[in-house]
């Protein structure tokens, strides 16, 4: 399909420096009371079983008690974090690692080259052109101009074929609700009003006659960022016309509750439709728009697997597909009948999960291999013409390229590497460097090893473990233990400048790839779904055994961390073992299993979770580990900051209010549980630069002082 131009945010190193000074952790801050938080008799009967739930006022996100209540929690979480001795130290360091230049891999659209900069703290990235490799560079769009606080993004963008015309997304505050702005290129001048009220959707472009977009009707009733949405459409949009006007192309109500996506293939002949009621799964259409009155064609008709065209070669469709391939296939099928019984096989299933991409009249297969890269160029026979050599083991990502490329651009990037950009000449294999970390980091001084421990029921686990060299294992490092195991996402290899903080202090990151993710594939995914979602849990509690047992760390240095599914992943741990760890960041997460199909498009994750209605013996599954329904009166639990946002309309606040509202009632200890609520911030896509380095101060700061860890500075 037709991909929209992406943002690739260059990570950053530091600079080698000279330790300074120690500021030691605080043992008299004093935590002020947490804010009383009312409850209301509010009860549900799941078959036969009655279910408390004294905090559902705080779903309300509109109601002015909620808002009062998000306003004294972030006045007792400030307080407290603003008595940490090492809060602005932690800052300072993290503003001047942020604090270079950074340039992202670019991209060919008409006479232009687009690629996006940051000159080091600006809070979004601006996208620059040029004509040609030695053109004049100009700003092309700057969305540090889209709000004055810098907390309005860029959030896709696309491009017509001859590149004279571009279509792009705004946020407001993260939130996943957008708005389209189309320009002419050459001018920047606006073409027509802008649409409104876009959600999940891509934009593809019928030539420079108009776009197809996905959207929901808004709610009429309750909060947009919380309200559920139900039936997706897909619209078509010509160009200065009013959107009222916008013809359905594809879904409604004789298809709700479903994710609809489209695409043209680059000659632009068929437009594609994949349709999904779930994050897994997907039906499959496509349209001969050469036929002005041809209608819809199925390829697939049923979401048991995943399914996505590539490619065509005139009426030939390569096709990337998962049926009988649970790792992932490529075939090849005549669009005159493209249903599976015609399906030929051309780049046959390995035991690695495959992504492939296309460009230059060749297919790249990106195989994942122990959770990194490994790529394969095929020609369009399904020959093998070779195995593309990387820098190391890490993650690759690009390949991908305009049929008549001759050359692409990749990234590549581990736990200890930054980001670089690479040229690729397509004919003859060769890779040269285009763009590299300016910072002088030195790699060499770190390390990155992968294990392979096991977990409760014996499954081996891959976990990668970083840290600088020559640190002893002695039990006490401080030490960051990180996990997402869901929705058939892979964890892979990446730099984070972020993390620069917690390696120069002598301690440990740890990336555990748990079952539920797709680093190997369907099984692995399946591993960890529904009714096996508690192998996740075991598989991260398992990672936290093997960092204490192998004395990377103790549970007195151990923090836990992941966001959204991995919110959840982190809930569930430390609602299960309390005593294993001394820090958890559950972060925009998903803690209330019993509701949360009722939010947004929460319906669609059924796939990996089920629900609460389903029957009772997924509701009581569902019930036993829900870390909101998990938390139990009396206990110690872990140093906690819950972390979320107002405009979080993806996984809704509510989940975090409300964990965080009965956390605060049922522990028992002196560990500090707070939550932190970010204003005019969503999920997490498009934070400015200034909110990111702000949330990494107070996670730092939060973590050390919890560990008694004392900071060195440096500058």
């Amino acid at each position: 399909m037709n991909k929209n131009l992406g943002i690739m945010l260059l990570a950053l190193g530091f600079t080698a420096c000279n330790q300074e000074k120690v500021i030691e952790s605080k043992d008299d801050i004093v935590l002020k009371p947490y804010p009383k938080t009312e409850k209301i008799d509010q009860n549900d009967d799941y078959f036969g079983t009655i279910v408390e739930d004294p905090y559902r006022w705080l779903e309300d996100d509109l109601s002015a008690e909620t808002k009062q209540w998000v306003t004294a929690q972030n006045e007792v979480t400030q307080d407290y974090l603003g008595q940490i001795p090492f809060r602005e130290a932690i800052h300072k360091r993290l503003e001047s690692l942020w604090n270079y230049e950074k340039e992202g891999a670019p991209i060919k659209e008409g006479d232009y080259i687009y690629f996006y900069k940051n000159d080091g703290l600006q809070n979004q990235y601006v996208l620059w052109r040029k004509k040609g490799e030695e053109g004049k560079e100009e700003v092309f769009l700057d969305p540090n101009k889209f709000s004055e606080d810098g907390t309005s993004s860029l959030a896709g963008i696309s491009f017509s074929k001859d590149g004279s015309l571009v279509a792009y997304q705004i946020s407001e505050g993260g939130s996943d609700w957008r708005k389209v702005v189309v320009l002419k290129t050459e001018d920047k001048s606006i073409v027509g009003d802008t649409l409104v009220d876009v959600k999940f959707s891509g934009l593809a472009w019928k030539g420079n006659e108009g776009i197809y977009y996905s959207s929901y009707d808004k709610p009429k009733e309750g909060s947009a960022l919380s309200a559920m949405t139900d039936q997706h459409k897909l619209y078509f949009h010509k160009l200065n016309t009013a959107q009222s006007d916008d013809e359905l192309i594809f879904g409604g109500p004789t298809m709700p509750r479903r994710y609809i996506g489209a695409g043209l293939t680059e000659d632009e002949r068929y437009l594609m439709v994949s349709a999904a009621n779930a994050t897994s799964g997907n039906e499959l259409y496509i349209k001969d728009l050469s036929s002005p009155n041809g209608g819809f064609v199925t390829v697939v008709g049923d979401m048991d697997k995943n399914h996505e065209i590539i490619d065509n070669d005139g009426t030939k469709l390569f096709i990337y597909t998962e049926l009988d391939a649970p790792n992932g296939q490529v075939i090849t099928v005549d669009a005159a009948k493209p249903q599976p019984e015609n399906w030929q096989t051309l780049i046959a299933e390995t035991e690695q999960a495959l992504s492939p991409t296309v460009g230059g009249g060749k297919i790249f297969a990106n195989y994942l291999k122990d959770a990194a890269s490994l790529v394969k160029q095929y020609d369009r026979n399904g020959k093998l013409e070779r195995e593309i050599e990387l820098p190391g083991i890490g993650s690759a990502g690009g390949f991908d390229a305009k049929l008549e490329d001759k050359d692409l651009y990749y990234s590549f990037t581990n736990y200890v590497n930054p980001v670089t950009i690479y040229r690729y000449d397509i004919a003859s294999g060769k890779s040269e460097i285009y763009k590299e970390s300016a910072i002088n980091f030195d790699p060499s001084q770190y390390e990155s090893k992968q294990v392979f421990y096991p977990s409760k029921d014996g499954t081996k686990i891959p976990m990668i473990i970083t840290y600088k060299k020559g640190i002893q294992l002695d039990g006490t490092n401080p030490t960051m233990l990180y996990g997402y195991g869901g929705f058939n996402i892979s964890l892979t290899p990446s730099f984070s400048t972020s993390n620069i903080i917690l390696l120069e202090q002598g301690g440990v990151y740890a990336v555990a790839n748990l079952r539920g993710g797709g680093e190997y594939g369907e099984s692995w995914h399946l591993g960890g779904t529904q009714m096996n979602k508690q192998n996740v849990f075991d598989d991260f509690i398992a990672a936290a055994e093997y960092l204490i047992g192998q004395k990377y760390t103790s549970s007195d240095k151990l923090a836990i961390a992941g966001g959204s599914n991995g919110g959840l992943l982190v809930g569930a741990s430390m609602t299960q073992r309390p005593e294993l760890f001394k820090v958890a960041f559950p972060a925009v997460g998903v803690l209330d299993m019993l509701r949360y199909h009722k939010f947004t498009a929460g319906a669609g994750w059924a796939f990996d979770y089920g629900t609460a209605d389903d029957n009772k013996e997924m509701f009581e599954y569902l019930y036993a580990y829900s870390p909101y329904h998990a938390l139990k009166p009396g206990t110690a639990y872990p140093a906690t900051m819950v972390t979320t946002a107002d405009h979080d309309d993806r996984v809704v606040p509510a989940h975090s209010f409300k964990f965080a509202a009965r956390l605060q009632e049922y522990h028992d200890g002196d560990n500090p549980v707070l939550i932190r609520i970010d204003t005019k911030a969503g999920h997490g896509a498009g934070k400015s630069t200034a909110m990111v380095i702000d949330e990494q101060t107070d996670k730092w700061s939060f973590m050390f002082q919890n560990m008694q860890t004392d900071y060195k500075e440096i500058k």
